[in-house]
Protein backbone atom coordinates (compact mmCIF):
# COMPACT_ATOMS: atom_id res chain seq x y z
CA UNK A 1 0.00 0.00 0.00
CA UNK A 2 1.38 3.36 -0.87
CA UNK A 3 1.03 6.35 1.44
CA UNK A 4 1.11 8.59 -1.69
CA UNK A 5 -2.13 11.36 -1.96
CA UNK A 6 -2.83 9.85 1.48
CA UNK A 7 -3.88 12.75 4.36
CA UNK A 8 -1.73 13.28 6.77
CA UNK A 9 0.70 15.98 8.41
CA UNK A 10 3.28 17.50 5.97
CA UNK A 11 0.57 17.11 2.64
CA UNK A 12 -1.10 19.82 1.37
CA UNK A 13 -4.72 20.28 2.67
CA UNK A 14 -6.91 20.00 0.46
CA UNK A 15 -8.48 22.67 -0.80
CA UNK A 16 -12.39 23.17 -0.87
CA UNK A 17 -14.98 25.70 -1.94
CA UNK A 18 -18.16 25.52 0.07
CA UNK A 19 -21.11 27.88 1.23
CA UNK A 20 -20.66 29.41 4.82
CA UNK A 21 -22.35 31.61 7.58
CA UNK A 22 -20.97 34.19 8.81
CA UNK A 23 -22.34 37.47 10.20
CA UNK A 24 -25.97 36.06 9.51
CA UNK A 25 -24.97 36.03 5.94
CA UNK A 26 -24.21 33.41 3.24
CA UNK A 27 -21.06 33.77 2.06
CA UNK A 28 -18.35 31.32 -0.66
CA UNK A 29 -15.77 30.01 1.18
CA UNK A 30 -12.44 28.75 -0.69
CA UNK A 31 -9.85 27.36 1.71
CA UNK A 32 -6.62 28.44 -0.30
CA UNK A 33 -8.12 31.57 -0.20
CA UNK A 34 -6.28 31.81 3.23
CA UNK A 35 -2.63 30.84 2.34
CA UNK A 36 -0.37 33.38 4.41
CA UNK A 37 -2.62 33.03 7.52
CA UNK A 38 -2.81 29.70 9.89
CA UNK A 39 -6.07 28.11 9.70
CA UNK A 40 -7.52 25.80 12.50
CA UNK A 41 -10.12 23.71 10.84
CA UNK A 42 -12.61 21.81 12.71
CA UNK A 43 -15.45 19.38 12.24
CA UNK A 44 -17.99 18.51 13.92
CA UNK A 45 -20.82 16.06 13.90
CA UNK A 46 -24.20 18.00 13.98
CA UNK A 47 -26.10 21.32 14.29
CA UNK A 48 -28.78 21.30 17.51
CA UNK A 49 -26.57 18.82 18.99
CA UNK A 50 -24.79 18.01 22.93
CA UNK A 51 -21.28 18.52 22.44
CA UNK A 52 -20.94 20.34 19.54
CA UNK A 53 -22.46 24.17 20.74
CA UNK A 54 -19.88 23.73 23.76
CA UNK A 55 -16.93 23.40 21.33
CA UNK A 56 -18.09 25.83 18.66
CA UNK A 57 -18.56 28.59 21.35
CA UNK A 58 -15.52 27.59 23.19
CA UNK A 59 -13.71 28.34 20.33
CA UNK A 60 -15.79 31.37 19.54
CA UNK A 61 -15.27 33.44 22.98
CA UNK A 62 -11.49 32.94 22.16
CA UNK A 63 -11.08 33.98 18.68
CA UNK A 64 -9.67 36.99 19.42
CA UNK A 65 -6.30 34.65 20.67
CA UNK A 66 -6.32 32.72 17.48
CA UNK A 67 -6.57 36.32 15.40
CA UNK A 68 -3.61 37.95 17.16
CA UNK A 69 -1.79 34.76 16.11
CA UNK A 70 -3.04 35.20 12.55
CA UNK A 71 -4.92 32.33 12.43
CA UNK A 72 -8.71 31.71 11.68
CA UNK A 73 -11.20 29.40 12.51
CA UNK A 74 -13.28 27.31 10.12
CA UNK A 75 -15.87 24.93 11.78
CA UNK A 76 -17.69 22.01 9.26
CA UNK A 77 -20.35 19.80 9.40
CA UNK A 78 -22.89 17.93 6.92
CA UNK A 79 -25.17 20.43 7.40
CA UNK A 80 -26.87 22.69 5.28
CA UNK A 81 -26.27 26.47 5.37
CA UNK A 82 -29.68 26.71 6.27
CA UNK A 83 -29.12 24.83 9.69
CA UNK A 84 -26.35 26.65 10.10
CA UNK A 85 -28.42 30.17 10.14
CA UNK A 86 -31.06 28.55 11.97
CA UNK A 87 -28.45 27.32 14.89
CA UNK A 88 -26.69 30.84 14.83
CA UNK A 89 -30.29 32.62 15.50
CA UNK A 90 -31.15 30.59 18.33
CA UNK A 91 -30.37 31.76 22.01
CA UNK A 92 -27.57 29.33 23.62
CA UNK A 93 -29.98 29.64 26.59
CA UNK A 94 -32.25 27.29 24.25
CA UNK A 95 -29.71 24.92 22.41
CA UNK A 96 -28.34 27.19 20.15
CA UNK A 97 -24.88 28.92 19.82
CA UNK A 98 -26.07 32.86 19.25
CA UNK A 99 -23.40 34.93 16.71
CA UNK A 100 -20.13 33.36 16.72
CA UNK A 101 -17.12 34.90 15.38
CA UNK A 102 -16.02 32.79 12.48
CA UNK A 103 -17.35 30.79 9.34
CA UNK A 104 -19.68 27.30 9.85
CA UNK A 105 -18.86 25.46 6.67
CA UNK A 106 -21.63 23.89 5.22
CA UNK A 107 -20.41 20.42 3.86
CA UNK A 108 -24.04 18.84 2.99
CA UNK A 109 -22.47 16.65 0.36
CA UNK A 110 -20.04 15.53 2.51
CA UNK A 111 -16.97 16.03 0.23
CA UNK A 112 -14.78 17.73 2.68
CA UNK A 113 -15.46 15.12 5.39
CA UNK A 114 -14.79 12.91 2.83
CA UNK A 115 -11.38 14.37 1.78
CA UNK A 116 -10.10 15.14 5.16
CA UNK A 117 -10.89 11.17 6.09
CA UNK A 118 -13.21 12.07 9.13
CA UNK A 119 -16.61 10.66 7.51
CA UNK A 120 -18.34 8.17 9.65
CA UNK A 121 -20.04 6.73 6.81
CA UNK A 122 -22.25 4.61 9.26
CA UNK A 123 -23.59 8.01 11.11
CA UNK A 124 -23.22 9.70 7.90
CA UNK A 125 -21.63 12.58 9.74
CA UNK A 126 -17.59 13.91 10.53
CA UNK A 127 -16.02 12.99 13.63
CA UNK A 128 -14.56 15.61 15.80
CA UNK A 129 -11.01 16.04 13.05
CA UNK A 130 -9.42 19.04 13.64
CA UNK A 131 -6.25 20.32 11.51
CA UNK A 132 -3.82 22.75 12.47
CA UNK A 133 -2.88 24.37 8.32
CA UNK A 134 -0.19 26.50 8.01
CA UNK A 135 0.72 29.90 6.05
CA UNK A 136 1.48 27.31 2.82
CA UNK A 137 -1.42 25.27 2.99
CA UNK A 138 0.49 22.79 4.30
CA UNK A 139 -1.52 20.49 7.55
CA UNK A 140 1.04 20.35 10.81
CA UNK A 141 -1.37 18.65 12.82
CA UNK A 142 -4.18 16.63 13.18
CA UNK A 143 -6.17 14.72 15.72
CA UNK A 144 -9.59 13.42 15.70
CA UNK A 145 -11.76 11.79 18.19
CA UNK A 146 -14.79 10.05 18.47
CA UNK A 147 -18.37 11.67 17.85
CA UNK A 148 -18.84 11.51 22.26
CA UNK A 149 -16.14 14.08 23.93
CA UNK A 150 -14.92 17.29 22.93
CA UNK A 151 -11.50 19.56 21.71
CA UNK A 152 -9.49 21.61 24.11
CA UNK A 153 -9.02 24.83 22.95
CA UNK A 154 -6.25 25.63 25.35
CA UNK A 155 -4.26 22.08 23.89
CA UNK A 156 -4.93 23.59 20.19
CA UNK A 157 -3.71 27.17 20.86
CA UNK A 158 -0.73 25.25 22.52
CA UNK A 159 0.03 23.52 19.64
CA UNK A 160 -0.56 26.50 17.21
CA UNK A 161 2.40 28.32 19.03
CA UNK A 162 4.48 25.11 19.06
CA UNK A 163 3.76 25.10 15.00
CA UNK A 164 4.66 28.91 14.45
CA UNK A 165 7.32 28.92 16.74
CA UNK A 166 9.88 25.86 15.22
CA UNK A 167 8.77 27.57 12.16
CA UNK A 168 9.76 30.94 12.83
CA UNK A 169 13.19 28.67 14.83
CA UNK A 170 13.87 26.01 12.34
CA UNK A 171 16.71 24.96 14.29
CA UNK A 172 14.95 24.04 17.35
CA UNK A 173 12.30 21.70 18.80
CA UNK A 174 9.52 21.94 21.79
CA UNK A 175 9.91 19.25 23.84
CA UNK A 176 6.64 17.39 25.67
CA UNK A 177 4.31 19.90 26.73
CA UNK A 178 6.09 22.53 25.47
CA UNK A 179 3.94 26.16 26.21
CA UNK A 180 4.79 29.78 24.84
CA UNK A 181 8.10 31.32 27.35
CA UNK A 182 9.28 27.86 27.68
CA UNK A 183 12.93 26.02 26.93
CA UNK A 184 13.13 24.75 23.44
CA UNK A 185 15.86 22.33 22.26
CA UNK A 186 18.67 21.91 19.39
CA UNK A 187 18.29 18.49 17.65
CA UNK A 188 21.76 17.77 18.18
CA UNK A 189 22.98 15.23 20.11
CA UNK A 190 25.43 17.65 22.12
CA UNK A 191 23.53 20.63 22.16
CA UNK A 192 20.47 18.93 23.33
CA UNK A 193 22.33 18.18 26.96
CA UNK A 194 21.92 22.07 27.28
CA UNK A 195 18.43 21.52 27.84
CA UNK A 196 18.61 18.16 29.55
CA UNK A 197 20.92 19.78 31.85
CA UNK A 198 18.69 22.30 32.88
CA UNK A 199 15.79 20.43 33.32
Amino acid sequence: MTTEGCLRVGVSAPDFTATAVIDQEFQTKKLSSYRGKYVVLFFYPLDFTFVCPTEIIAFSDRYEEFSKLNTEILGVSVDSEFSHLAWIQTDRKEGGIGDINYPLISDIKKEISLAYNVLEPDAGVALRGLFIIDKEGIIQHSTINNLSFGRSVDETLRTLKAIQHVQSHPDEVCPAGWKEGDRTMIPDPVKAKVYFSAI
